[in-house]
């Protein structure tokens, strides 16, 4: 005798496979139709989801593919997302800024560079889409851990020594966590030349609609330029960045942002890809 079938399950995914791209809108008559089904059935279906966080629905009623499908479909869409979503976001940024900006996210305990913008910034990080770096001695990496629970971080802090790549490498595990937890407090993260001695970064999470951390996004420049000053300048016009890039992913409501808002009135060891800063003089 044949197993039998659940039909709600299958009028589910006939309704998600409506969607045709990552950043598709449809109204549930729309989504109905092209899942063949009822409208009131279908919005019965899509109201379920929409619950469960596989869709997400937008101030006009219209619905999207939600975060809870990215994470079931892992890394590679969720990276594309995060990378389709900040483009235009981050070559505004990295303009503003005349500096290279990052945005990364933590995996396997590392951080991995998933966009990257500002190619003729006037310093130059040579880094590369993709690759991956040490994230107890980032900004990106720093704010990514701060985002863990307890325990994760602990395990992390397990895995192995924190190895000084600089004298200003941040290696005792008691003053690393406290690192983490002031980075918790205060929102944003500083590597203060521990990657290299002549690199100031500074960074600041994307989160989600619900306040989750979903990545980071970073800018550097040379030490004696990035003063306390200028530090608080980057990481402003990096909040207002990442505030854009979140609210673009996770459309729930309200007009998202597309281009960054206008800045206000001025008043574990070696790293997998070595961090190489040129400056000005030596284009």
């Amino acid at each position: 005798m044949a197993t039998p079938k659940n039909k709600s399950v299958q009028k589910a995914f006939r309704m998600l496979r409506a969607f045709q791209a990552p950043d598709e809108w449809l109204t549930s008559a729309e989504l109905s139709r092209r899942s063949r089904l009822p409208e009131a059935s279908g919005y019965r279906i899509i109201q379920t989801l929409e619950e469960i966080g596989a869709v997400i629905r937008d101030h006009r009623g219209r619905y999207a593919p939600g975060m809870l499908l990215l994470t079931l479909s892992r890394n590679v869409a969720h990276d594309r997302l995060l990378r389709d979503a900040s483009n235009v976001i981050l070559e505004d940024l990295a303009k503003e800024l005349d500096l290279i900006v990052h945005l990364g996210v933590l995996e396997d305990e590392m951080v991995t560079y998933v966009a990257k913008a500002g190619a003729n910034a006037r310093f130059h990080v040579h880094t590369e889409v993709g690759a991956q770096l040490e994230a107890y001695c980032s900004g990106l990496g720093k704010v990514l851990l701060a985002a863990l629970p307890l325990h994760e971080l602990d395990g992390f802090l397990e895995e192995g020594e924190l190895i000084p790549l600089t004298a200003n490498t941040i290696t005792d595990p008691r003053a690393f966590r406290a690192e983490v937890e002031k980075v918790r407090r205060q929102g944003w993260a500083v590597d203060d030349r521990e990657i290299s001695p002549d690199l100031r970064c500074v960074a600041v999470p994307v989160r989600d609609t619900n306040g989750q951390v979903v990545a980071a996004i970073s800018s550097s420049d040379d030490a004696e330029r990035m003063t306390d000053e200028r530090l608080t300048e980057v990481r402003e016009a990096l909040e207002r960045a990442a505030t854009a890039i979140g609210a673009k992913i996770c459309r729930t409501g309200g007009r998202s942002p597309f281009r960054l808002p206008p800045p206000p009135p001025r008043a574990f060891g070696t790293p997998a890809l070595p961090l190489r800063m040129v400056s000005p003089t030596s284009h």
